[in-house]
């Protein structure tokens, strides 16, 4: 049981959210090919880049559970092929804002959504997080172009 005073495990030796995995920062994982995460890869940065991938990388989600939380980052400019980010279902809602001109579809919304790609226009930062409450994903993002991201 955690010391309530200070969020510590039952020894007082680690941080509950950290003995968990629920924390972010830790285990930056660069992701090339397609992959399948768990929930112990809650909390990591995974910097997607499709430079020496033939097709689209996919990156399949774990099934939802509360306080699951993951972050994208576009490593390359102009990516070679798309990055699709796979929830297991229609439970993706959320935005992503783009920084790129006038245009006024300036987001991308996902509302009820399986799939957000990271498309081949992207840049090199452009960002999009997952966070779960236990029943559904929710994104927010950035990119600097339009059609940097689109969901299906």
């Amino acid at each position: 049981m955690a010391n309530p005073m200070y969020g510590q495990n039952k020894d007082d030796t680690v941080l509950d959210a950290v003995a968990s995995g629920l924390t972010r920062g830790h285990n930056v994982i660069p992701g090339a090919v397609d992959v399948t995460l768990t929930a112990d890869d809650s909390g990591k940065t995974f910097f997607v880049d499709a430079t020496s991938a033939a097709a689209e990388v996919d990156i399949n989600l774990p099934s939802v559970s509360a306080g699951l939380n993951f972050k994208f980052i576009c490593q390359e400019d102009t990516p070679t092929e798309d990055v699709k980010i796979v929830a297991g279902g229609a439970v993706v809602y959320g935005t992503i804002m783009v920084q790129s001109d006038t245009n006024e579809d300036n987001s991308v919304v996902a509302a009820g959504s399986t799939n957000v790609l990271f498309d081949t226009t992207c840049k090199k930062g452009d960002w999009v997080e997952y966070n779960c409450d236990g029943t559904s994903w929710y994104i927010r993002g950035m990119g600097t172009v339009q059609g940097a991201f689109t969901v299906s």
